[in-house]
């Protein structure tokens, strides 16, 4: 082997050892750094400080707004304050940093919240920070939310500014709704869980999905004691919700029905406003009786119940409808009553007479439309039930309330449960569902469903939009329907018989029910005793109106119903809940157009 060769070998040789032993030396020292005690001391501080975490960043929920775009639910930053005074910098030098901010800060805290004084809130601050055997505790501050502005100045107080390591101060988001039209619609609108932020009940739940939006993602870095947020996706707000409500129109009903309320201390009402022809729902006020006195607490608009007298003409439509009697055949009624397989029915205004189909509906004899509906539909109950059916009134149309329950129009067993059925018992409604019957009346037989959101939208952009949805072309031929119209105009306006009409004495008149003379109104009156217990209440019983107007030209349909009137048996379903839809339907119609006095009467014109 020559000398240039053999050098040559000995440095590569040489050097092969070099990298096998760096080589070696980097395993000695991985194993070294991973099982040595003293390494992991040293280091594992500076490794957690350079430690990424994934945090969610929470999108604002979109808003809920009226028909005008008034806000009727926004979402506002509001703040728990919690302190922790188990941190190490203020029990370091037997707490000189805690005993020489205390005062300030709770001099500060009792200025800014202005709840109780600097004392109150020092003896907090003392009981936690001296608790647990010394070590502190973590506790919250003060007992009500604070908003970002209190915040703010909660941020510039001593100590409090140098942020949570030396002050323990901590702030946890609230999940807060602002209302600024406080409680009206509230259980329609809706309401938040406080800690979740998620819709628990009205429209904040039904769309829970627009409004919440979607979390984006940050990386949440701690570099040399402080917290920084880098935005790797952004979030999306929630949809801004637009309803067909209008606030206005709102208070109007709840101002009337609270004020009805009031007078009879009524259990509950509920009142429904809605457009004829586009089906939009413009008002849905339910007040509960508290010990305070009248308040959201139920959607009573959307649970069904046993709809009394409201259901006879229902009965009566279909009867029309079928050939099975004509409006002005007569039926004879007895003021004892009619007995019919060991069932009596009576009437509440008895008399021995006999009624035309007319005028049966306009003093609401239960005992005409008992005879009515079992002569015509006795051991053909089905057919009834299928006539009902095909009118539309069985259809379970969507609603966007949640919690709503569908009608229950059953195939009577019986000829006794038929002859119930015919004025209003043995079957079930909501609200909601005998306004949208009556409104397709006004709306000349066209039944559209009841509608209380146009339109989802984003950023200007709209994401979802809802049309004027027809649920029954006509629920009836036209002639049957002309005699509807005919012997509902005659509930509020035959002063003989009408039971909405007016209220008399010694043969005169003394007040009117839901007659107007600014706007013209139909409907019909409902009474029916109230189910406990499996048995009916005596002196108990849910009262209704359900109208439209101008009933020339029905714009608008509108509902009351009230639960229990205290004072039996004064109330009464015309006097009370039609007073409250002529109320309302005055008021609207002065809302949304005008009154002009011509040729020796009021004209009203269309403004909205």
């Amino acid at each position: 082997m020559s000398e240039v060769v053999k050098n040559t070998v000995i440095r590569f040789a040489l050097l092969f050892l070099l990298i096998t032993a760096g080589f070696i030396g980097v395993i000695i020292q991985i194993l070294y750094l991973q099982h040595s005690d003293a390494v992991k001391k040293d280091l594992t501080p500076v490794a957690n400080n350079q430690v990424k975490v994934n945090q969610p960043i929470k999108p604002n929920r979109g808003n809920i707004l009226d028909a005008n775009g008034y806000l009727l639910a926004s979402s506002m930053p509001q703040y728990y304050v919690f302190m922790d005074t188990r941190i190490e910098a203020l029990h370091k030098d037997n707490g000189a940093l805690y005993k020489e901010y205390a005062d300030s800060i709770a001099e500060g805290l009792s200025e800014i919240m202005g709840d109780v004084p600097a004392a109150e809130y020092r003896r907090r601050m003392d009981n936690a920070f001296y608790g647990n055997n010394g070590k502190g505790t973590n506790f919250r501050i003060c007992k009500r939310r604070v908003n970002f502005l209190e915040r703010k100045k909660i941020e510039q107080l001593p100590l409090v500014k140098e942020k949570y390591y030396r002050s323990g101060f901590i702030y946890e988001d609230a999940h807060i709704r602002l209302k600024p039209f406080g409680s009206l619609a509230g259980r329609t609108i809706g309401g938040i869980d406080a800690t979740t932020g998620v819709g628990i009940y009205g429209l904040e739940k039904s769309f829970e999905t627009y409004l919440k939006g979607e979390e984006g993602i940050a990386t949440k870095q701690k570099v040399g004691g402080r917290w920084e947020f880098v935005p790797e996706e952004e979030a999306v707000d929630g949809c801004n919700v637009h309803t067909t409500l209008d606030a206005e129109l709102i208070d109007i009903c709840e101002a009337a029905l609270r004020q009805r309320l009031d007078l009879t201390q009524a259990d509950w009402g509920c009142c429904i406003l809605m457009e004829t022809h586009t089906g939009e729902v413009k008002a849905v006020c339910n007040l509960d009786k508290t010990e305070d006195g009248y308040s959201e607490r139920m959607n009573h608009a959307v649970i069904r119940v046993e709809p009394g007298s409201t259901f006879k003409t229902i009965s009566l439509m279909a009867a029309l409808d079928d050939g099975k009697i004509s409006l002005y055949d007569t039926i004879r009624v007895h003021r004892n009553g009619w007995e019919f397989f060991g069932s009596r029915h009576t009437d509440s205004h008895p008399k021995d007479t006999a009624y035309t189909v007319r005028s049966a509906l306009a003093v609401s004899s239960n005992i005409a439309f008992a005879k009515m509906i079992t002569e015509s539909y006795e051991k053909k109950a089905k057919k009834f039930v299928d006539k009902l059916q095909r009118m539309g009134i069985c259809d379970g149309f969507e609603c966007e309330i949640p919690g709503s329950t569908p009608p229950r129009i059953d195939v009577p067993k019986d000829a006794v449960t038929l002859s119930k059925m015919s004025y209003g018992y043995s079957v079930e409604l909501s609200p909601m569902q005998i306004i949208a019957f009556y409104n397709a009346i006004a709306n000349d037989g066209r039944m559209v469903r009841p509608m209380l959101v146009r339109n989802i939208e984003r950023d200007g952009e709209i994401i979802k939009a809802w049309e004027t949805e027809t649920i029954k072309g006509s629920i009836c031929s036209q002639s049957a329907l002309r005699d509807v119209k005919a012997a509902l105009h005659d509930v509020v306006w035959d002063n003989n018989l009408g039971t909405a009409a007016v209220l008399k004495w010694n043969g005169k008149i003394v007040r009117r029910k839901a007659q107007s003379d600014l706007v013209s109104i139909a409907g019909k009156t409902g009474t029916a005793q109230i189910l406990e217990n499996g048995r009916y209440q005596r002196y108990k019983h849910r009262i209704t109106f359900v109208g439209y107007f101008p009933e020339e030209n029905p714009e608008y349909t509108c509902l009351c119903m009230i639960n229990h009137p205290a004072n039996y048996p004064a109330y009464d379903a015309g006097g009370d809940c039609g007073t409250v839809v002529r109320q309302i339907a005055e008021k609207t119609m002065a809302y949304v157009g005008e009154y002009r006095w011509t040729d020796g009467q009021w004209v009203w014109t269309k403004r909205r």
